[in-house]
């Protein structure tokens, strides 16, 4: 869980008006006290009115609210229409977390944008239905590029011809209904693009450290593209 997510969080749990225990909302954020302690004293450093102390727990005065966010109408299309994708075309951990962003924009939108929120026309519908084994792919791919792990993967090219490979996943890209993953071949030396659809039996291997030419902002350059900011 992101640190955001995790402050958001507490403040959710706490507004109850209820005394909380640090180690109550550390079995439930699965961190250490020690992590609920320094979230809690960062919040109310930044003005959220938390009472309580260390070993005793913790209260939130009533009336409290996380204030609006500071979006515009059309930053708000945005958002809610690229959560919408996610939540339709994304693996199945972000779509999770698709639904629960949208439902944490509205809740803490003035009413004005919530309702803009509400209205999006934009709209992402699946209706040949995805399977969730291809969509399990893209949360271990995600998350094996956020952690530096390499994917051993078995792999048929448009050609037929199959092979196995051991890649450092740097970067998925979605193309309509097709997604693909940009890596570094460690067997080619190389970049290569692999369809996510043609990957099979992929299992996590050892992490890697970063190195500056085999990086997804080096694969951009390779390809002759603008790297993204």
């Amino acid at each position: 869980m992101r640190r955001a997510d995790r402050l958001f969080q507490i403040v959710q749990y706490l507004r109850g008006g209820r005394l909380t225990r640090a180690r109550d909302l550390a079995e439930k954020l699965e961190v250490s006290e020690r992590t609920i302690y320094r979230d809690v004293a960062d919040l109310i450093g930044s003005g959220v009115p938390i009472e309580g102390e260390a070993g005793v727990g913790y209260v939130m005065r009533a009336g409290y609210d996380l204030p609006p966010l500071m979006f515009n109408r059309e930053e708000i299309v945005a958002l809610v229409a690229g959560a919408r994708m996610a939540r339709t075309w994304g693996g199945l951990e972000m779509a999770r977390a698709a639904e629960e962003a949208l439902v944490k924009i509205e809740a803490v939108l003035p009413d004005s944008l919530r309702a803009r929120a509400e209205s999006v026309a934009i709209h992402s519908v699946d209706f040949l239905g995805q399977d969730p084994v291809e969509r399990a792919k893209l949360d271990l791919l995600e998350g094996a590029a956020d952690r530096r792990e390499r994917i051993h993967f078995d792999y048929e090219d448009r050609e037929g011809q199959a092979s196995s490979r051991v890649v450092r996943p740097l970067g998925l890209f979605f193309w309509g209904r097709t997604w693909t993953l940009a890596s570094w071949d460690e067997g080619r030396d190389d970049f290569r693009t692999f369809r996510v659809d043609r990957m099979e039996n992929l299992t996590k291997g050892a992490s890697f450290r970063e190195e500056r030419d085999k990086t997804l902002h080096a694969y951009y350059i390779q390809q002759g593209r603008r790297p993204p900011t």
